[in-house]
């Protein structure tokens, strides 16, 4: 994790905003425990969760820094414009300081009106000296945050990239760890058949929902337990924002009773409480999908994922990685890292019984 200190002691540096340092700090000291806590994983199971929150350690330090690169970028130019406007007077103030800088000769000591000129004179220059030296000084600052914030943005595209690099292996190994996982739970074993029937046989998510319940029988005591005391406490399974809320249209005119979130290309999403994995794959017009069932009668829809994880019937530990959102065919600097900011949405539904619910009186968000 060394490879982000030159980066982050740029940003926490005092011509940064030191709100975009600490920030940055944070992030160094997440990735840093993410790496001492994959280092000591010897199992199947915790190599998941280490590289889980390795994951999670990589999307906040990567946020942090594009968030502190972009008020470089904005800095910066406010600096440039105010330089630039200031640029006659630069002038002129460079030129009364080299005149003043030089050893003045016997000439220039005497004043055409005699000595009381040369004392008015004289007392003139000691009065606007120190305004002068002020000015002097209020430009070298500009000029040096100038160059700091340069500095800054000249090693980020170094510093994102191995970044990412770091956040694509992570990523790479977590698939692998979650392939080899052999110690969950088991409620009860796919049927298949059954399930590729009613994906035929359904046409709306509503449908399918409720024939699911129908299909797996419990084999084993794992069964989920009532999570009734979380309503409104649930965490969110991927970091983002609200885009749309429950029944708001989308750009076609659709309206769904799930909510949007906008995330990152790329992002983790794990499941926010214990729960058995009820489906994973395509389903209809939503893409991949995931269906988690965390309670009796309850279920969790999250819709719009390019890689799902887990089996099934598996029964998950809360934060269990249960998919990734899509990354661009070719990351760069300006997709995933440089600032493209939260471009890919999730899909989530909350299902009570047989009737949908809005999600936000599960989910606990920032919202209001």
């Amino acid at each position: 994790m060394r490879r982000f200190t030159l980066l982050l002691a740029l940003l926490t540096s005092p011509a940064f905003a030191q709100t975009a340092g600490e920030d940055a700090s944070r992030a160094a000291e997440a990735l840093e425990a993410a790496s001492v806590l994959l280092d000591s994983a010897d199992d199947a199971s915790d190599r998941v969760s280490a590289l889980t929150d390795t994951i999670r350690a990589y999307e906040d330090g990567l946020a942090a820094m594009r968030d502190g690169l972009r008020g470089a970028a904005i800095r910066e130019t406010e600096l440039t414009r105010k330089l630039a406007a200031q640029d006659q007077e630069i002038s002129q103030l460079l030129g009364v300081l080299t005149s003043m800088g030089g050893r003045a000769s016997p000439g220039a000591m005497v004043h055409p009106k005699g000595p009381l000129g040369t004392a008015r004179s004289g007392m003139l220059v000691a009065a606007v000296a120190p305004g002068l030296a002020q000015q002097a000084a209020d430009l070298r600052a500009d000029l040096e945050e100038v160059s700091a914030l340069r500095d800054v943005q000249q090693n980020a595209a170094q510093r994102l990239s191995e970044g990412l690099r770091g956040v694509q292996q992570a990523r790479t190994d977590l698939s692998q760890a979650i392939a080899d996982r052999t110690d969950l739970p088991q409620r009860f074993t796919e049927d298949p058949v059954r399930t590729a029937l009613l994906i035929s046989a359904t046409e709306t998510l509503e449908g399918f929902a409720s024939g699911l319940t129908q299909i797996g029988e419990d084999d084993s005591t794992a069964a989920a337990s009532s999570i009734e005391g979380l309503r409104g406490k649930v965490p969110l399974p991927v970091r983002g924002v609200v885009l749309r809320e429950a029944g708001d249209p989308d750009a076609a005119g659709v309206a769904r009773p799930g909510i949007v979130l906008a995330t990152r290309p790329g992002a983790l999403v794990t499941t926010p409480t214990a729960a058995t994995i009820r489906y994973n794959g395509p389903l209809l017009d939503y893409g991949l999908v995931t269906i988690l069932e965390p309670s009796p009668d309850v279920l969790f829809v999250f819709a719009g994922m390019d890689t799902v994880y887990g089996d099934i019937g598996e029964v998950l530990p809360a934060g269990s990685p249960v998919g990734l959102m899509p990354v661009p065919t070719n990351p760069s600097l300006q997709s995933e890292g440089g600032g493209a900011g939260r471009s890919e949405t999730l899909y989530i539904e909350v299902r009570e019984g047989d009737a949908p619910n809005d999600p936000l009186v599960w989910f606990a968000t920032d919202k209001g």
